[in-house]
């Protein structure tokens, strides 16, 4: 049973998402699943627009749409339209696994697509953004050898830019046991899903993260690159596992944003007419560092 949200969080929450338009992209067999779009507040334009896709961090358990939604209005003000995505999790949908939301995550970029011309947004340039578990359900969503299609339509991202990610579902990890078995929990483990001709991966990951250590981030990274694929990892000193979060941290959280703008326009998946975002901090570079 899901656990109530106190009302200054439902108010919250109202107040985030009262500029999106809410779209159920799914009926899922314990009740529908919504993702809100925010979109740019500029007239359309003839090009395209990439569109950012939001999943929140957790581990299945919790709603947290609003997770990313300032993320969210910072790139939907530069033009790209930016989703924040719902899947199943247990306080909601009961007896629900990571396998369920896994298959949500890809529902969604098939219905997303659908609506290209719709929104008018390119469907080449879909950018998928996850925090811990809303990392591995992107991750996987790049990753598989063969996604579920519909309509010809192929789920996987132009890209990926993944904070605090779970990389690593293996028998001895704390994640393992949210699995219907330990054998699934393995085998998709995305350490083990590594292969050729993935799309390029920006990974922001705290140094001092005990939840999902930066070390098994530098060993997907090294898998990655030695396929073939382009994985960037930053890291940032003395910063845990919310380090990314408007409310948890300003200087990284801006720097966050610099990063993954920079990731963005290096591939060429933010409209080339925006001007890059001036920061207030004069002091970021000495708390960031590649890997």
């Amino acid at each position: 049973m899901q656990t109530p949200l106190p009302n200054f969080g439902i108010h919250r929450d109202r107040e985030l998402l009262k500029e999106t338009t809410a779209f159920c992209y799914k009926e899922s067999p314990t009740g529908p699943l919504q993702a809100h779009v925010f979109f740019p507040p500029t007239p359309r334009s003839e090009e395209r627009p990439p569109m950012l896709v939001f999943f929140h961090g957790g581990f299945w358990d919790l709603s947290a749409v609003t997770h990313f939604a300032t993320q969210c209005v910072h790139f939907a003000e530069r033009g790209c339209l930016c989703v924040a995505a719902e899947t199943r999790v247990s306080s909601r949908h009961p007896s629900s696994t990571p396998l369920d939301a896994l298959e949500d995550a890809q529902d969604l970029i098939i219905a997303l697509k659908q609506r290209a011309d719709e929104w008018h947004f390119d469907p080449q340039k879909i950018v998928l953004v996850g925090a811990a578990g809303g990392a591995f359900l992107a991750l996987h969503a790049a990753m598989e050898k063969h996604p579920r299609s519909v309509d010809g339509i192929d789920p996987r991202p132009a890209a990926l830019i993944l904070l605090s990610a779970l990389v690593d579902t293996g028998p001895k990890t704390d994640q393992a046991r949210r699995f219907p078995s330990p054998q699934q929990a393995k085998a998709l483990s995305p350490l083990r899903m590594t292969r050729r001709k993935l799309p390029p991966m920006l990974f922001l990951h705290g140094q001092s993260d005990r939840i999902t250590p930066i070390s098994a981030v530098k060993s997907l990274c090294r898998w990655l690159r030695f396929k073939g694929n382009k994985a960037l990892l930053i890291s940032y000193k003395g910063a845990d596992h919310r380090f990314f979060n408007f409310n948890a941290d300003l200087v990284h959280y801006d720097l966050c944003l610099r990063e993954m703008e920079s990731f963005l326009r290096r591939y060429e998946l933010i409209p080339a007419h925006q001007a890059p975002q001036a920061l207030a901090w004069e002091h970021l570079d000495s708390v960031a560092s590649e890997v």
